[in-house]
C-alpha cells in the first residue's frame, strides 16, 4: 500500500491510556502517513454505537498529560508530523487522505462508516476516504480517567522560541497557550541578533518560513484564537509593552526569561504576567554531543552531512567523474575534511595550490599580471611578489577584479585538466577544494557544493594560533569574505568542525556513505570524454 500524504488518526481511549497507546498507534501510522498526521481526541467514544458526534475533550490537566504523551511519542519518529486538534469544525490545511483509528475500536465494518462519519462532520473530510484500523496495543482495559483540575484561562497569552523546524516540544508549548487562550495568542519569534550565538545557525530557517509554519499548525490546531506572531530583535519584545497580556507560557529553561519580562513589564508600570510552566521533553534519540531535551540545535546537527537540496542537474556536466566543490571559510576545517575525502577515495583538487601556480613565470597568467600591474610587482627572479601586487588590490575593489578576472579562469583551466585526470583514471568521485568557489562561480563546474561553517569566535581562535595573526586582522581576515550564511544558501551538503575530531569523522562518513547512495541510484550516462 502506497503511503498517504496526510491521515486522520482518531483516538478513543481514555486519556490515562494514551502514553500506552498512542506509543503503538502513531508507530503504525508513521508507516501509512508522509506528511501532517492530525489526532482527534474523543476519550469514551463508541465507533461501533449510534453515529458518532464529535467533541473536544475539556482543557484539564489530563489532556495536558496526554499531549505531552502524544508528542513524546511522536518524537520516536523523525519526520512524523503530528498535529494534536483542540477544536473541530473546520476545514483543516492539509485535508487527511486517509482515516485511521487505533485498535479495539470495535467491529470492522461499522467502526469505518463511523470514522467517515465523524472525519466529515468534524473537519469537512469527504466521505470516499479510506478508512483503516490499526493494531493498536489493546492490553487491559484503562477506566475512564477524570479530566483532573480544569486549566487556568487568560484572554490573551504570550509565548517566545525560535521555533526553527516546528518540534514536539514546540507543539506541545503551543498547544498549551491555545488551552489557556482564551481570544489572543503573541508569538514572538527570535531573529536577527538574537540568533547570533544560536549553534549552526545558518542552518536556522529563514523567519518568513518559521512564521508560516507556525500559522499553519496553530490554525490547524485551534483557528478559533486570534494569532498574533511577531519577530524578536530583543529578548522582550512586546511582552513588555502591551497591556492586554495576563499570562506566559515558559519552559524549565526558558523560566527566567519569563521573570525577566516581568521585572520589565512593572518598570514600566505594567502588571506581572502569569507563568505557566510546562516541562521540557526528553530527546529518545539524542546524540553524546547533543541536548538531552527535544531541540532545534541537535536537529539541525543531524541536518550536518545530510543532503538539503537536490543536485544541479546541469547538461554540460558528465555524469562521472561526480564533482564535489568544497568551501568554506578561513579556520572552517575544509581542508582537514577534503584530506578525510581523499583518504575515502576522492580524487583532491586543491584549487589554492592551483592559484600558486597561475602566478607563475611562464604561465598564461603571469604576462597578463605584469601588464595589468607593472613590472614592480616583480621580484629580481621574475616571480611575482604577492605581497606587492596585494598591497594594490587591496581595498580597491576595481583592482581586485582586474586580478581576479586574470588569475580565477587560469585556475579554473587547471581545475578542468586535472578533473580530465581523474577521469582517466577511473575516479568516481572528484573533490574541489576551494575557499572561493562560490564567489569565483565554479559552482558551475561541480554537482554538489559542499559547505564547512565555524561560528566566527572559534574560526578567529584557530587563525590566530595557526598563522599568528592578531585577533583584529583575524576578523578583518573573516569579514572580508562571504558569509557562512551566504554560503550555505547554496549548499547541497553541510559540515562543521566545531566539536571533537570524532564528531567530525562521523559526519564526513555519513556525508560520503549517502553520497554513495545518490551514486549508486543515478542513471548510468556515457562514459567523460
Amino acid at each position: 500500500m502506497a503511503p498517504f500524504p496526510s491521515g486522520l488518526l482518531v483516538l478513543t481511549a481514555p486519556l490515562g491510556a494514551l502514553p500506552r497507546r498512542a506509543a503503538a498507534a502513531l508507530a503504525e501510522a508513521a508507516g501509512v502517513v508522509t506528511g501532517p498526521l492530525y489526532v482527534h481526541l474523543q476519550p469514551g467514544l463508541r465507533l461501533d454505537g449510534p453515529a458518532p458526534r464529535p467533541a473536544a475533550p475539556p482543557p484539564a490537566a489530563a489532556l495536558l498529560r496526554a499531549l505531552a504523551a502524544l508528542y513524546a511519542a511522536a518524537a520516536a519518529h523523525r519526520g512524523l508530523d503530528v498535529r494534536v486538534l483542540l477544536s473541530h469544525g473546520h476545514r483543516l490545511a492539509r485535508p487527511p487522505r486517509v482515516l485511521l483509528a487505533d485498535g479495539g475500536a470495535g467491529d470492522a465494518g461499522p467502526v469505518r462508516v463511523a470514522l467517515r462519519e465523524l472525519a466529515a462532520a468534524a473537519y469537512g473530510c469527504p466521505p470516499e476516504l479510506p478508512a483503516l484500523l490499526l493494531s493498536g496495543s489493546d492490553g487491559p482495559e484503562v477506566p475512564p480517567d477524570g479530566c483532573g483540575a480544569e486549566l487556568p484561562a487568560y484572554p490573551d497569552v504570550a509565548v517566545g522560541g525560535t521555533f526553527d523546524r516546528l518540534h514536539g516540544a514546540h507543539r506541545l508549548l503551543l498547544s498549551t497557550c491555545c488551552l489557556l487562550a482564551r481570544r489572543r495568542l503573541l508569538v514572538g519569534v527570535a531573529d536577527g541578533e538574537l540568533l547570533r550565538h544560536k549553534v549552526l545557525r545558518e542552518l536556522i530557517e529563514p523567519y518568513e518560513m518559521r512564521a508560516a509554519k507556525l500559522r499553519e499548525f496553530l490554525a490547524d490546531v485551534k483557528p478559533s484564537v486570534l494569532y498574533d506572531i511577531v519577530p524578536l530583535g530583543d529578548p522582550y519584545g512586546p511582552a513588555v509593552t502591551d497591556p492586554e497580556l495576563r499570562c506566559i507560557v515558559v519552559s524549565e529553561e526558558t523560566r527566567r526569561g519569563g521573570e525577566a519580562v516581568n521585572k520589565k513589564r512593572i518598570e514600566n508600570g505594567l502588571a506581572a504576567l502569569e507563568l505557566f510552566e510546562i516541562e521540557l521533553m526528553e530527546d529518545p534519540h539524542h546524540g553524546h554531543n547533543e541536548e538531552e531535551k527535544i531541540s532545534s540545535s541537535s536537529l539541525r546537527q543531524r541536518l550536518l552531512g545530510t543532503l538539503l537540496r537536490p543536485p544541479r542537474d546541469s547538461p554540460t556536466l558528465p555524469p562521472s567523474p561526480y564533482i564535489i566543490g568544497l568551501t568554506g571559510g578561513s579556520g572552517s576545517g575544509k581542508t582537514s575534511i577534503a584530506q578525510r575525502l581523499g583518504r575515502m577515495g576522492a580524487f583532491l583538487i586543491d584549487a589554492d595550490a592551483l592559484g600558486h601556480a597561475a602566478y607563475l613565470p611562464g604561465s598564461p597568467a603571469h604576462g597578463r599580471l605584469v601588464a595589468a600591474f607593472g613590472a614592480e610587482i616583480l621580484n629580481e627572479d621574475g616571480t611575482i611578489n604577492r605581497k606587492v601586487l596585494g598591497a594594490k588590490v587591496f581595498g580597491n575593489q576595481e583592482q581586485l577584479k582586474s586580478l581576479t578576472d586574470i588569475v580565477w579562469p587560469e585556475i579554473a583551466r587547471m581545475v578542468r585538466e586535472q578533473i580530465g585526470e581523474a577521469g582517466a583514471e577511473g575516479k568516481a568521485v572528484v573533490v574541489l577544494d576551494a575557499a572561493v568557489l562560490l564567489e569565483a562561480g565554479w559552482q558551475d563546474m561541480v554537482h554538489e557544493v559542499w559547505v564547512t561553517v565555524i561560528p566566527e569566535e572559534e574560526a578567529v581562535k584557530r587563525i590566530v594560533s595557526r598563522d599568528g595573526l592578531s585577533e583584529e586582522a583575524a576578523r578583518s581576515r573573516l569579514r572580508s569574505q562571504m558569509s557562512d550564511s551566504r554560503r550555505v544558501q547554496q549548499a547541497h551538503v553541510v559540515l562543521c568542525t566545531l566539536w571533537e575530531p570524532e564528531v567530525t569523522r562521523r559526519q564526513v562518513e555519513k556525508a560520503w556513505e549517502l553520497l554513495q547512495q545518490r551514486l549508486s541510484r543515478a542513471p548510468a550516462g556515457p562514459p567523460s570524454s
